[in-house]
């Protein structure tokens, strides 16, 4: 039998995805009708939640099949994903993106760092963190956090 036959009798082998818990989803979330188009923003992490991030899309937990895609445009997201305290070059930066989001736009604060600094509080070359800067719709703690949680987060915005 070749490989492409195996592939299609096959079909997609995943896990089947957990039980949500039922939340309600915010107001700007419900106008996307399911689908989120997510840039990622490091403001200054030392790139522990980047990893889960990456493990969050990967093949093991896909964040993708619940409708959440990372972009590369600002310009074509709804939703930023921010890791790391908000450094000072990073201030004008962070802000700057946020503003290229079209409405309605939302926030996600991903690890300690993003939502009050983490280890980095008190740092010289930290402004502050991510709402400081910008408004944030959704927190999500740890250092860092589990890709688990991270795709719980990314469901609660997309109703999947």
């Amino acid at each position: 039998m070749s490989l492409w036959r195996k592939i299609v009798k096959t079909g997609r082998v995943a896990e089947p995805a957990p039980e949500r818990e039922p939340t309600e989803i915010p107001d700007k979330a419900a106008e996307l009708g399911g689908s989120l188009q997510i840039r990622h923003v490091d403001a200054g992490s030392c790139n522990g939640c980047e990893v889960e991030i990456a493990a969050a899309f990967g093949p093991v937990h896909d964040a993708e099949r619940y409708g959440a895609r990372l972009v590369a445009s600002p310009r074509h997201a709804d939703a930023l994903l921010v890791t790391g305290p908000v450094t000072r070059n990073m201030k004008t930066a962070l802000r700057r993106t946020y503003e290229a989001v079209p409405e309605p736009r939302m926030v996600v604060a991903l690890g300690d760092c993003a939502r009050d600094c983490g280890i980095f509080k008190g740092a010289y070359g930290v402004v502050g963190a991510v709402s400081d800067v910008v408004p944030v719709d959704v927190e999500v703690p740890g250092c860092p956090p589990p890709p688990e949680a991270i795709v719980a987060a990314l469901r609660g915005l997309t109703g999947r």
